[in-house]
């Protein structure tokens, strides 16, 4: 809620900035003048000092989103899709399969890829993840490709 109701509190807090400019000098009841407020804060040394943390705090806070943003139109780069008859190698664990297409009669080539059909896999074969077929929700078998 606060990134949607901070922009409004800013915007009034502008207007009311913009009212105590507009207010004369502060004058005093005795008969002495008022003390010297001195130098701004911004052109004190400890004032520079204490910006040089607030501005990397700034920046690290804007990088944030930033590189949330890079991520997400980044992204990974989706799988190579694979096709009955196919071959191919797994480069992952089998939580985390990583299949990459391969020539059948190259010596990297770890597994055929075969359908399914009616009656599934067949005994030893594994179940490839769905996101390795062209439409991403056919089911493939890999099948050891015995060497």
């Amino acid at each position: 809620m606060s990134a949607i109701i901070t922009p409004f509190v800013l915007l009034v807090n502008l207007s009311a900035r913009s009212t105590l400019r507009g207010l004369p000098e502060p004058a005093t009841g005795s008969w002495r003048p008022p003390l010297d407020p001195g130098k701004p804060v911004m052109r004190r040394p400890a004032g520079l000092i204490a910006a040089v943390p607030l501005a990397a705090l700034g920046l690290v806070v804007m990088a944030i989103p930033v590189l949330m943003v890079i991520g997400m139109v980044a992204g990974d780069d989706p799988p190579e899709t694979l096709t009955a008859g196919s071959c191919a190698r797994n480069d992952g664990s089998w939580g985390a399969q990583d299949l990459k297409p391969e020539p059948c009669g190259s010596s990297d080539a770890e597994f055929q890829v075969t359908d399914p059909g009616v009656e599934g896999c067949a005994a030893g074969d594994y179940l490839a993840d769905l996101e390795y077929s062209a439409d991403g929700a056919t089911s493939l078998c890999l099948h050891p490709v015995g060497r």
